[in-house]
């Protein structure tokens, strides 16, 4: 089977994930181990299980938390129950302790000695701390770049982003709206050749704090996603080229001005709940 780097490009999600459908391909007796990959048989129609309902769980609740975050119904230091999540987000309570465990590492939120989960923090200085992990992470997957070889099959993926965010800048400004899932797939390929398992961990929370941002503020959306698109080209073009240092001042400019856009939505959002 291909390498674990590899499979995070084909179903574009985390190594995590990775190893979690390798681990259960292991059990199952479909592949020999973690470490070899071989393929022992292939899969029968008893192997197969749907992952519809585990996808559509997590959105859910992401939303609902989301949602709640940003109408103030939980403010930092707000309680809430893994019933009351439940409830809102119409999904079972397994599905709810499993996300909020996982969530919990990125520390907006923690469990509650007494019981049910508390809201730490959603406010400016989560968003700027938030914002100066990820550059450090960001800025040192552009430097890893340069050290690889130029026939790595990582430029073939950069090549491939490229020309997807060309093809996107060519499009009507309506069309503009399906950035945000390019943006994601863009920050998580860098991450992802960092093969950092702390890296991975902090892109699960930009992924949700900052695209939940961009779905719920829709402010100047078109204009504002244009801008970034043009800001990732200005990343990519040099990087394909082998200009790590252009790559890096841009990477530095359009994470910059991303977190001054959060910065700027959230202070506004703090002005309207103490002006209430």
């Amino acid at each position: 089977m291909p390498t674990e780097m590899r499979m995070t490009e084909i179903v574009e999600s985390s190594r995590t994930a990775v190893r979690s459908a390798l681990a259960h391909l292991a059990d199952h007796g479909l592949i020999e181990g973690m470490k070899q990959r071989y393929l022992l048989r292939k899969p029968k129609p008893a192997d197969y299980f749907d992952v519809s309902e585990l996808h559509s769980a997590t959105d859910q609740l992401q939303q609902v938390l989301m949602e709640r975050i940003y109408a103030r119904d939980l403010p930092p230091g707000a309680e809430f129950s893994e019933v009351e999540l439940s409830r809102a987000a119409g999904v079972s309570t397994i599905a709810v302790r499993e996300f909020l465990i996982g969530f919990a590492r990125n520390g907006l939120i923690e469990k509650n000695p007494r019981g049910g989960w508390r809201l730490c923090a959603f406010d400016t200085k989560y968003a700027e701390e938030l914002g100066e992990v990820r550059e450090m992470f960001e800025l040192k997957a552009i430097e890893r770049i340069a050290a690889l070889a130029p026939d790595d099959p990582v430029f073939a993926r950069l090549r491939e982003l490229l020309a997807r965010h060309e093809a996107l800048g060519r499009k009507p400004a309506e069309a503009h709206a399906a950035f945000p899932d390019l943006d994601r797939e863009f920050h998580t390929f860098l991450i992802g050749l960092l093969d950092n398992r702390f890296a991975e961990g902090l892109n699960d929370a930009v992924s949700m704090v900052y695209h939940y941002h961009y779905q719920w503020d829709k402010r100047d959306e078109i204009p504002r996603n244009q801008y970034a698109l043009q800001e990732h080209l200005a990343i990519l073009r040099p990087l394909a080229q082998g200009d790590v240092a252009a790559a890096l001042a841009a990477m530095r400019s359009h994470l910059r001005s991303s977190r001054e856009t959060m910065l700027s939505s959230l202070r506004q959002r703090e002005n309207r709940a103490h002006a209430a």
